[in-house]
C-alpha cells in the first residue's frame, strides 16, 4: 500500500525541547504527536521533517499483531500509519456505523465515514483507540450525547472493545441477554441513567473482565443475578435507582449500601430486611450515601499518609524476617504446580531446602509486588521464588489467574515457570536472571563495577520497548504493566533484559476500590507514576509509556527518578522535574551520565533523551504508544545489531482461543 502523502504542519517545542507535530489549518487531530526524524546539528531532532535513513521498522497488522517491515525506512512506517479512514480496521468501522445508525437518531455524533477525510475512525468524538492509527477500538465514551432507542448494533464488531460508557443518554428497552458474545472484553460497563428497562441479564456473568458496572437510574426489574459471583475483578458495582427486588448476592455485600437503593432489595450491606418500611430504609440509604461520602474523604488522607510514610517500614521488615516461612513449614508436602514440563516436578519442601527456609541473605529483590528469593537447586541451577504481598484472592482466583500468566511468553518477559499455595502464603516461580535487576545495574554502591557502557544501555532500552509493546499492542485483550520500573526490568546473562511482574497488579489489591488501587502501589513506584492517576485513579497504556520513559531518563542520567544527585541541594523535585528544568534553561545535555559523554555516542544520547521527554510529558494524549517509542529506539540502535533474532521478530497475532489471555485495567 503507498505511503500517505505527508502534509507540512507547523511544530511546537514541549517541555524538553521536543519538536512535535501542530494541526494546519482544517487538518483533522487524528494523530497529534507523531514523530519522524530530521537532521539537525548534533544529530538528529524530532520533528516534523522526514529522515533518510534506512530502518527495519515494524507496524501493525490487520489482526491485531505486529510484524517486521524490513528494509523500510522509519519516516515511511510512520507515514503509512498516518493513512486515511480506508487503511482502517473493516469491522471496527462497520461497528461504530451500525451504533450510530441504531441510536444517533439527531446526528449528534457528527461521525462521518467518508474515505477522502483525513484521519480514522480514531479522531471520532467519544471514541479512544489502542494505538491512534489502528483504528481498533479501546473505549467508547458517549456519556450525554443524546442518544435514542435501544441497545446499540453492532458492538460485536469492535473486537477489542474494553469499556463501554453509554450513560445520561434516553436508551431504552431490554440489556441484550448475549451481552457477553457482543463485549467478551468488557471490562468497564455503564449504562447509567437511561431508562433501560427488564431484567438485569445472567450472562452479564460470563464478562470475566468486568471491573465495574454501573446500571443506577434506569427500570430495570427482578433479582440481581447470584450468577454475578463469578466476576472476581469487579471492583464497581451500583443498581441504585431502579425496581429491583429480593436478596442481593452475598458477593454483592462489599460494595456500599447506597450502590443498592431499590424498595425491594433486602440483604447486606443493607441493613434492613424485606419487611422494612419504605421510610426508614430512605433513611438508612441517604445516611449511609452522605456518611460514606464523609468516611470516603477522610480514608483519602490516612491511607495516602499511611503508604507514604509507613510503606518503607513494612518493606524492610519483610526484609530482615522470615517469620511467615516458619508458618508454612508444616505444608512442605504441598505440590508446585509448574507451567513446562522441562522443569523438575517440585514440593514446597525443595523450594524452603532451596532458599534455606527463604532467610534474608537470598533475597534478592524487593517490590510493591513482593520480596524475591534466590533459590540454589541441588544441580547447581537457580531459580527465583517470588513471596506475593498481601494478596486477598480466593485459591481459585489466584489459580486462575496464574494459569493465565503461566502461557504467556515473549522473549523480554520474565516467564512464570510455577507457582504454589501453602496456607495464606502465594509463591511464584521464575526463571533466574542472573544479572539482577536494571536498577541494580545502574545505581549499586559498589565502587568496584563498571558503569554500563552505552551499547549496553539502549540494548535495555530497545529489548524493554519491544516487551512492553508486545504486552500494549500483541495480545488480545492487551495487557496493562501499571508497575514499569527499573527494579521489575532483569537482566540475564547476555543483558538481554526481561520483565517482570506484569499481570501481577490485579493480585495486590485488599480493598476492592479504585482509590486502594493507587494508593495501595498498584500504579508503581514514586517517580514512575503518571501525573493524571492523582485524580483518574485508573490504568492506562499512556501510564505504562510515561513509567517507562522515567526509566530510559535513568539509562541515559543514570540518575534515581525520586532523588537527582547532580542537582543543586535545594533542588527537591523529581528527575522528571530536573530534565523539565535543564531544558527550560537550554542545557538539557547536562544531565547525560559523565561517563558517556565523548564516546561518539552523543546524538544517540540526545535521540533517546528526546524520546524519554515524549514519553513523559504531563498530557496522555500527547504521549506516544509503545509500539511507536519501540520503533524509535529499534532505529536509534540499528547499527548495532544486537541479536540475529531482531531480524526476525514477529509480534504475535491475536490468538485464536482469547479467553487464555488476560486484560490487567480498570
Amino acid at each position: 500500500m503507498a505511503s500517505a502523502t505527508m502534509v507540512p504542519v507547523p511544530v511546537r517545542l514541549d517541555a524538553c525541547g521536543l519538536l512535535l507535530l501542530g494541526l494546519a489549518s482544517g487538518q483533522r487531530a487524528a494523530a497529534p504527536g507523531r514523530l519522524a526524524a530530521e537532521r539537525g546539528r548534533g544529530g538528529h531532532r524530532w520533528g516534523a521533517g522526514a529522515g533518510q535513513r534506512r530502518a527495519g521498522g515494524v507496524r501493525p497488522r490487520d489482526d491485531g499483531g505486529v510484524t517486521e517491515s524490513r528494509g523500510k525506512g522509519r519516516a515511511a512506517v510512520l507515514s503509512d500509519k498516518l493513512n486515511p479512514l480506508s487503511y482502517g480496521t473493516v469491522t471496527d468501522i462497520q461497528c461504530l456505523k451500525k451504533l450510530k445508525a441504531s441510536v444517533d437518531l439527531d446526528n449528534k455524533l457528527e461521525w462521518t465515514f467518508n474515505n477522502n477525510t483525513e484521519g480514522s475512525i480514531c479522531g471520532f468524538n467519544g471514541v479512544e483507540c489502542w494505538h491512534p492509527n489502528e483504528n481498533r477500538v479501546l473505549s467508547l465514551h458517549l456519556g450525554s450525547f443524546g442518544l435514542k432507542g435501544q441497545f446499540p448494533d453492532g458492538l460485536e464488531n469492535c473486537s477489542s472493545l474494553t469499556s463501554l460508557d453509554l450513560s445520561s443518554n434516553s436508551l431504552s428497552g431490554p440489556i441484550p441477554a448475549d451481552i457477553s458474545k457482543r463485549l467478551p472484553f468488557i471490562t468497564n460497563l455503564d449504562l447509567s441513567y437511561n431508562n433501560f428497562s427488564g431484567e438485569i441479564p445472567e450472562a452479564l456473568a460470563n464478562c470475566s473482565y468486568l471491573n465495574a458496572i454501573s446500571l443506577q437510574h434506569n427500570k430495570l426489574t427482578g433479582t440481581i443475578p447470584g450468577q454475578l459471583a463469578a466476576l472476581s475483578r469487579l471492583d464497581q458495582f451500583n443498581v441504585a435507582d431502579n425496581q429491583l427486588s429480593g436478596q442481593i448476592p452475598s458477593s454483592l455485600s462489599k460494595f456500599p449500601a447506597s450502590n443498592f437503593a431499590n424498595q425491594d432489595l433486602c440483604g447486606r450491606p443493607l441493613s434492613n430486611d424485606c419487611t422494612a418500611t419504605s421510610s426508614s430504609r430512605t433513611g438508612v440509604i441517604v445516611g449511609s450515601a452522605v456518611g460514606g461520602a464523609v468516611i470516603t474523604l477522610i480514608m483519602v488522607a490516612v491511607i495516602l499518609f499511611i503508604v507514604l510514610r509507613k510503606m518503607p517500614a513494612k518493606k524492610l521488615k519483610d526484609v530482615e524476617e522470615n517469620k511467615w516461612a516458619k508458618t508454612i513449614k508444616g505444608s512442605k508436602g504441598v505440590k508446585v504446580s509448574m507451567f513446562e514440563k522441562s522443569v523438575s516436578k517440585m514440593k514446597l519442601n525443595d523450594l524452603m531446602k532451596a532458599t534455606d527456609d527463604f532467610t534474608k541473605d537470598n533475597i534478592i529483590g524487593t517490590g510493591r509486588s513482593g520480596t524475591m528469593y534466590r533459590a540454589t537447586l541441588p544441580d547447581g541451577s537457580f531459580l527465583a521464588i517470588k513471596r506475593l504481598q498481601d494478596t486477598q484472592h480466593s485459591e481459585d482466583q489466584f489459580t486462575s489467574e496464574m494459569s493465565t500468566l503461566g502461557s504467556v511468553r515473549q522473549r523480554n518477559l520474565v516467564p512464570l515457570l510455577g507457582y504454589c499455595i501453602a496456607k495464606n502464603e502465594r509463591l511464584l516461580v521464575y526463571k533466574y536472571m542472573p544479572k539482577g535487576s536494571l536498577y541494580d545495574n545502574l545505581h549499586q554502591q559498589n565502587s568496584d563495577k563498571k558503569a554500563l557502557e552505552w551499547s549496553l544501555r539502549l540494548k535495555i532500552a530497545i529489548g524493554s520497548a519491544r516487551g512492553l509493546a508486545w504486552l500494549h499492542h500483541s495480545c488480545n485483550p492487551r495487557i496493562l504493566h501499571r508497575n514499569i520500573s527499573s527494579k521489575c526490568i532483569l537482566l540475564d546473562d547476555d543483558y538481554e533484559p526481561k520483565i517482570s511482574d506484569f499481570g501481577l497488579a490485579r493480585l495486590m489489591n485488599p480493598i476492592d476500590t479504585h482509590l486502594s488501587t493507587f494508593v495501595n502501589g498498584e500504579f508503581g513506584d514514586l517517580g514512575y507514576v503518571a501525573p493524571e492517576y492523582t485524580h483518574t485513579l485508573v490504568a492506562t497504556p499512556k501510564g505504562d509509556v510515561y513509567s517507562f520513559g522515567v526509566v530510559l531518563l535513568e539509562l541515559v542520567t543514570r540518575e534515581e527518578p525520586t532523588h537527582v544527585s547532580n542537582a543543586p541541594e535545594n533542588f527537591k523535585g523529581s528527575l522528571v522535574d530536573w530534565i523539565t528544568y535543564l531544558s527550560n534553561n537550554s542545557i538539557l545535555q547536562d544531565a547525560v551520565d559523565k561517563s558517556l559523554i565523548g564516546k561518539g555516542n552523543d546524538a544517540e544520547l540526545l535521540q533517546c533523551m528526546k524520546i524519554a521527554c515524549f514519553c513523559v510529558l504531563s498530557s496522555p494524549k500527547e504521549r506516544p504508544t509503545m509500539f511507536e517509542v519501540y520503533q524509535l529506539l529499534r532505529a536509534v540502535g540499528e547499527k548495532y545489531h544486537f541479536s540475529a533474532a531482531d531480524d526476525e521478530l514477529t509480534m504475535q497475532p491475536q490468538n485464536a482461543n482469547p479467553e487464555d489471555e488476560l486484560i490487567v485495567a480498570n
